[in-house]
């Protein structure tokens, strides 16, 4: 076989192997013949043919990609200055409008929860956005994706990371938790003290009908000091000889 044959041979060899492209499982490949999109539908996963220079690929990852959200300065509805971050689950789910409609999805999309996440902050207070965070995550996530859907990105989740608080509002919190705290506490304090003083209206009245259990009472007492090994010797003095007492003075003095 003449050479010119053999040499015309290996460069179609050549450029056929290399236009062979392997595309991974979680990979599309969006190929362009003549500047237009040779099929709506991206090719892939395996293998494909790209005839350059007549072809051009542009290789999209299916699989979801983590994006933080820079720390936004948010003013909320009861004027309180915080710094908040979040991060973005997204996917791509169409290749082809990924490519075609936005010049850089995941910029795009950064652009969009930058700004919905200070549109939706601050229309909340401090309060709701620390007790509400699944519902605002909601709520952002079903805005970007809205924002997202169009060039064939899908925002799959949306959670505030961190929340940056001034310290005066930090130290304020705390004052206003300890308060909470000491009301609690005083309130099952005066509620002790109230269940104690109905055993007590129950005891004596118990006693009252039973006189001999009061004797027994002291009786325990007695015992109890004695175990302790103390001398002392506690004699109960009843009110009714102290009442009946200071009677017979001022009978005598009249």
């Amino acid at each position: 076989m003449p050479i010119p044959v053999l040499f015309a041979l290996a460069i179609v060899v050549l450029y056929a192997l290399n236009s062979i492209k392997i595309l991974k499982e979680y990979e599309r490949g969006v190929v362009f013949r003549l500047g237009r999109v040779a099929n709506q539908t991206a090719k892939g996963p395996g293998i494909i043919w790209v005839f350059r220079p007549l072809d051009q690929m542009v290789r999209v990852s299916l699989r979801q990609e983590a994006m933080e959200v820079p720390a936004q300065d948010i003013i909320t509805r009861d004027n309180v200055t915080l710094k908040v971050n979040a991060v973005i689950t997204l996917r791509v789910i169409d290749p082809t409008k990924a490519v075609i409609e936005v010049a850089n999805y995941i910029y795009q999309t950064s652009q969009f929860a930058q700004t919905t996440l200070r549109s939706v902050l601050g229309e909340v207070d401090l309060d709701g956005l620390l007790a509400h965070r699944e519902a605002l995550n909601l709520r952002i996530q079903t805005l970007i994706d809205g924002h997202t859907a169009p060039f064939g990105v899908k925002v799959v989740s949306v959670e505030l990371k961190q929340v940056d608080m001034p310290e005066t509002m930090l130290r304020a919190m705390a004052k206003q938790a300890e308060a909470e705290r000491e009301r609690r506490a005083k309130i099952i304090h005066a509620e002790g003290e109230f269940n104690a003083a109905a055993k007590l209206v129950e005891a004596s009245e118990l006693m009252a009908k039973q006189p001999m259990s009061l004797q027994l009472r002291y009786l325990q007492t007695l015992t109890e000091i004695g175990v302790e090994k103390n001398t002392t010797i506690v004699f109960p003095l009843p009110m009714e000889l102290m009442t009946l007492l200071n009677k017979t003075l001022v009978e005598k003095k009249e």
